[in-house]
């Protein structure tokens, strides 16, 4: 892959194969960001896992950013009830489902009552590859529904390990202070480590890189974190 001139003179600032302290990184890829917009910062985690290991869970970081998601509440009754009084921007049951099979996806993350999940899974071909399906591992099939909007709204995210053990997660923007990235990205990677598969041996975090949108990664040395 080619890179402009503006990404190879930040590259250039150090050596790509070095490791720094996370409160280095961070300050290492705020100062190379070098586009007009608030570029995104994301973590990238290489773990030591086979494909029988899921590695999937979700996390609330410290310091959000970003707009805030549309929440959409598949439920009935009092659980309805109670979506719309903690700010749900969309909820039904049978009127939803149908909208959303004849194509509306206007939402950004659906969640539901475990007794809606019947119905809802008839959406599964839609939902799934857009990766809006409630799913339980994910805590957004539930019949704590005030909990679940809460915690979205104050920016839960989830993630996962792809079929190579890589595990990418946004975790700020450039223009936030550097001590809210630095403790976004600790706060997820404890989260990381809670995750560990028992039959694992050895170290489970092979490597970590932080980079902006547009900017080079900064491997960060995993046992420095603290």
């Amino acid at each position: 892959m080619k890179h402009g001139k503006k990404y190879r003179e930040a590259a250039a600032q150090y050596n790509r194969q070095d490791q720094f302290p996370l409160e280095k990184a961070v300050e290492m890829v705020k100062q190379m960001a070098y586009t007009k917009f608030d570029e995104t910062v994301e973590v990238a985690l290489r773990l030591n896992v086979k494909e029988k290991h899921a590695v999937r869970d979700t996390v609330v970081l410290p310091h959000s950013f970003g707009k805030e998601k549309r929440i959409l509440v598949f439920a009935k009754g009092e659980k309805a009830e109670e979506a719309k009084k903690h700010g749900a921007a969309f909820v039904g049951d049978a009127d939803l489902i149908e909208k959303i099979k004849g194509g509306w996806l206007d939402f950004d993350v659906a969640v539901a009552t475990p007794d809606m999940m019947k119905d809802v899974g008839k959406l599964g071909q839609i939902l799934g590859r857009r990766g809006l399906m409630p799913n339980p591992k994910t805590q957004t099939v539930t019949t704590d529904i005030k909990g679940a909007i809460q915690e979205l709204k104050k920016g839960r995210i989830e993630f996962r390990a792809d079929k190579t053990g890589v595990v990418h997660l946004a975790v700020g923007k450039v223009s936030m202070d550097a001590s809210q990235l630095k403790e976004n990205v600790k706060v997820f990677i404890d989260n990381i480590v809670k995750k560990k598969p028992t039959d694992i041996k050895g170290e489970f975090i092979r490597s970590v890189a932080l980079s902006s949108t547009m900017g080079p990664g900064v491997k960060i040395a995993v046992k420095e974190i603290g």
